[in-house]
């Protein structure tokens, strides 16, 4: 029987030489896959109290609202600089080389919703990290952070513990 891992293809030099790329399209793409991955990323949350999903750029908009739908509750994106059209709060964060910023509308969560993060990859944290600020900053409690794919060398699993949070992966993978 196929598990969510083997959906997932792995591309290698890319987008610099020496990085294994995981490549959820491909899970994406299969309905089983994608139907496997979206009932097993929902399973840790099942009788919790969760009223928004935040999916974080741009494959965590993709899994976020197919999660949402399911939990019947409502979906709010953090997006890169510049792309929402309402008033924004944003958080800058660390790049392998340079510097980010993502931003999230600042009446998108009400204080003491608890919001569950989601994401296809999780690897230094970063972009997790700087989406759980600009939920907290809004007054959202976080429940759990969910992901597809962990990349435990890559320290994001620790980082987000770091700041108590709950951190839910279907596979991980050795390496970059």
């Amino acid at each position: 029987m196929k598990t969510v891992q083997d959906y997932i293809r792995t591309i290698v030099d890319f987008p610099h030489e020496g990085i294994m790329f995981r490549d959820v399209t491909t899970l994406f793409a299969d309905p089983r896959g994608f139907r496997m991955a979206i009932d097993q990323m929902l399973h840790p949350y099942a009788g919790l109290e969760i009223d928004k999903v935040v999916g974080l750029e741009a494959r965590g908009f993709i899994l976020g609202g197919a999660i949402a739908h399911q939990l019947s509750v409502g979906f709010v994106p953090i997006r890169k600089k510049g792309k929402l059209p309402g008033r924004t709060i944003s958080q800058d964060y660390s790049l392998e080389y340079g510097e980010a910023i993502v931003e999230i509308h600042d009446d998108a969560i009400q204080p003491g919703e608890k919001v569950l993060v989601v994401d296809d990859l999780l690897a230094t944290g970063g972009t997790a990290e700087a989406g759980i600020k600009l939920i907290e900053r809004l007054g959202g409690e976080i429940v759990s952070c969910a992901f597809i794919i962990d990349l435990p060398k890559l320290g994001g699993r620790a980082k987000l513990e770091a700041l108590g949070m709950e951190v839910n992966a279907l596979c991980a993978f050795d390496g970059l």
